[in-house]
């Protein structure tokens, strides 16, 4: 008779196992639920119940996690990945919107658009460990690479702040175009890049000076200059290109982050929020609020390929990439 040990019998699993494919998670804000989408197929696999206007949506670093902001309940979800489960609720402050996690994988950047406030949520200890007075209408966040800076953006004060990691405090606010939304830094850190929804310009600067590099404009033929309304955006990983949601333009720009111009749009789904990239960086999947869709991007090519229907006004958007 042939025995096995323990070892051998979990290594078989392990081989025999399907592989994870990569997906795509799409927050719908007026259903409460979040979309699966299977990449190999690009098709809606799964539909997970989640709390109420599901918007800011992310994995933890090592993609075992999502966090989503439900913003009506007040609350950060944990999600487990392998089994779609809701673990357990986080504190969040009011009404969270947006947040970014911080390199650690442990403490979360939160607006809370209500108070006025970025909430510095622990998930380990499951508490707020520091609330920092911000601009009026908190929205956009993000953390460099290094975990020393965050910045919180205030649509209806039209700052980018930045906040000492270590201190909670701000050490400087700079002046931005009319309602910032999002907010990112380039791979290296030396660039912030904040977009301005009704400036309708994306602003760049320095991260060492605080000076403003460039401020990016946007035209594009038979559209109303009111209608071009920058919202979400990505950076590539080698800080080339950047892809902008303009909103009710139904446009994504396509720039040149050496030179600053645009240098393409591409067509997709009614008032586009925000998005998500492949780990390839090869596939650009926007969230089309009005139309209820994802339109998938073919960056090697340069054009939509597919429109994918989700739930009702889809949110926020993260990529989880295969075997995570």
């Amino acid at each position: 008779m042939l025995f096995r040990t323990a070892s051998a019998l979990a290594l078989t699993a392990l081989m025999t196992a399907p592989a994870l494919s990569q997906e795509v998670w799409i927050s719908n804000e007026r259903d409460n639920t979040i979309s699966v989408i299977d990449v190999p197929t690009l098709e809606v696999i799964e539909t997970i119940e989640v709390g109420a206007r599901p918007r800011g949506l992310m994995f933890s670093h090592d993609h075992k996690v999502a966090y989503l902001c439900a913003s009506d309940d007040s609350t950060i979800q944990v999600i487990d990945v392998a089994t779609r489960e809701i673990l357990h609720n986080l504190p969040s402050g009011e009404n969270p919107e947006t947040f970014a996690l911080h390199p650690d994988n442990r403490h979360i950047y939160i607006s809370n658009e209500d108070d006025n406030i970025t909430s510095v949520l622990d998930v380990v200890d499951r508490r707020i460990v520091a609330q920092i007075p911000v601009g009026v209408e908190p929205e956009g966040k993000a953390v460099n690479h290094a975990g020393t800076i965050a910045i919180t953006t205030s649509e209806t004060t039209n700052m980018a702040h930045w906040i000492d990691t270590t201190t909670h405090e701000i050490f400087q606010n700079s002046l931005v175009g009319s309602r910032p939304r999002h907010a990112e830094f380039t791979t290296d850190d030396k660039r912030l890049v904040v977009s301005a929804e009704i400036g309708g310009g994306l602003h760049v600067f320095d991260t060492e000076t605080f000076e403003e590099l460039a401020e990016i404009r946007f035209e594009i033929p038979d559209v109303h200059p009111h209608d071009i309304q920058p919202v979400g955006f990505r950076l590539t990983d080698d800080m080339t290109r950047a892809y902008v949601a303009l909103g009710p333009a139904n446009r994504i720009a396509v720039v040149d982050m050496e030179s600053y111009e645009v240098l393409d749009y591409h067509l997709v789904g009614r008032r586009v929020w925000h998005m998500t990239m492949s780990d390839d960086e090869t596939m650009l999947f926007t969230t089309n609020g009005v139309s209820g869709d994802v339109t998938v991007i073919d960056l090697a090519r340069g054009e939509p390929v597919k429109t994918i229907k989700v739930g009702r006004f889809p949110w926020g958007a993260a990529y989880r990439p295969a075997d995570s």
